[in-house]
This record gives structure tokens, C-alpha cells and sequence, in this order.
């Protein structure tokens, strides 16, 4: 092997590396792609069991406090979601991993007019769980109960669960921070902090809007 082609093999392998490594600090979908941020997204369970399906919004009593949810439909397509860093670097187009961001249900309320983000709700009384519910959080500086994570299960893959510890938003804060797992109720998935393992799940690409 000639010096010259010594050398263009290392810079090849360089290249590589640093394109790999820049891809690892991102959310990837299903297809291999890092997640862009503010495209839709189905947010896809990926329990072994077979427990629930896309994420969607569920009425618990019919009242207009909405949960976010898993669908018991295993095949249809839920509900679309955007993420919407906190803190997005200004030439960033993906969701990196790890970082405070909005998730938004693109849909609007159909029983009274709401936000549709994804809120960690205060303690419920019967699992003693903070359920994720929907609407702003307009009662704190910064409304990190609206900011969530996409933590990465193992590194390389595209299993991923969703954390609520918005220190970004608020560095010197102390929060109790969790992951969100699921709750059984009258034949309904609810999404909630704690109570065990995180729910793993996939992001997968719409096939809705320019692209």
C-alpha cells in the first residue's frame, strides 16, 4: 500500500467514525434516521408482551382532563406526535438524546379547547402515580412539567423510553425525576411516572407533509 493510499484509507476511516459518532448523540426512528425535530412521529410501544400499541389520548371519566395513553389496537396507527427541544442548537435539525424537549399531540381536543402537550400530572389518588396528562404547565417557572427525555435503552439501537427530569430547564432544581411505564385501568393504557421498568418504545415516521 502506497502512502497516498494509506492515507486516504485513514481519512475514510476518520470520516466514518465522525459521522457515526455524530448519529449516536441523536434519536433515531425505525428506518435508521435521526428524528427531526418538529416532523410527526407515531411514539410505538415495543414490549415484548405485546402490551399496547401507538400513544394516544384517553378520557378516563369522559371529563376534559386527558391522558396520554397507549391504544389496546394493536394495528391501527395512533396519534401523531412533534418534539420540540427546549434548547435546540440553532443548526440542529434532530432531537438529540437525553435533552428536555415538548412532545405535542397533533391533533386538537375534541371536548374543550386545550393544549395537547404531554404534562406530568400531580399524584393520582388511586395508583399514587403521576399519570401524563395533557394540557400547558402554566404553575411553574419554565413549565418543566411539559418537558420530557428520550433515553436510549442500549447503545446503537432504536429502542428508546421517555424520562420526566427537565434539567435543562431548571439546572438547580431538584427534581424527583422517573420513567414513564404504563397503568392498567378499566380496560385502558394509561402513561405514568415510576411503578417499575420503563416502557420501551420505537419512533416511527409518518408518512404525512413534505419530507
Amino acid at each position: 500500500m502506497t502512502m497516498r493510499s494509506l492515507s486516504m484509507f485513514l481519512l475514510g476511516h476518520v470520516w466514518f467514525f465522525m459521522i457515526t459518532r455524530s448519529i449516536a448523540q441523536f434519536v433515531v426512528d425505525t428506518n435508521g434516521k435521526p428524528v427531526e425535530r418538529n416532523k410527526e412521529y407515531f411514539i410505538r410501544s415495543a414490549a415484548i408482551s405485546g402490551i399496547g400499541g401507538d400513544s394516544i389520548l384517553v378520557s378516563r371519566n369522559g371529563s376534559c382532563l386527558l391522558q396520554a395513553g397507549l391504544d389496546n389496537n394493536y394495528i391501527a396507527n395512533g396519534l401523531a406526535v412533534k418534539f420540540t427541544p427546549f434548547a435546540a442548537h440553532h443548526d440542529d435539525d434532530y432531537l438529540r438524546l437525553n435533552r428536555d424537549v415538548r412532545i405535542t399531540f397533533q391533533t386538537s381536543s375534541s371536548c374543550c379547547a386545550q393544549s395537547t402537550d404531554w404534562r406530568l400530572g400531580e399524584k393520582d389518588a388511586t395508583s399514587g402515580r403521576q399519570l401524563i396528562i395533557i394540557g400547558r404547565d402554566g404553575g411553574t417557572v419554565g413549565s418543566y412539567g411539559n418537558f420530557f427525555r428520550i433515553v436510549q435503552i442500549y447503545t446503537g439501537g432504536t429502542l428508546y423510553y421517555i424520562q420526566w427530569c427537565p434539567t435543562e430547564v431548571c439546572p438547580n432544581c431538584r427534581f424527583e425525576c422517573g420513567t414513564v411505564s404504563t397503568i392498567w385501568e378499566n380496560g385502558k393504557i394509561l402513561l405514568a411516572l415510576g411503578g417499575g421498568s420503563a416502557h420501551p418504545i420505537v419512533l416511527h415516521k409518518t408518512n404525512r407533509g413534505p419530507w
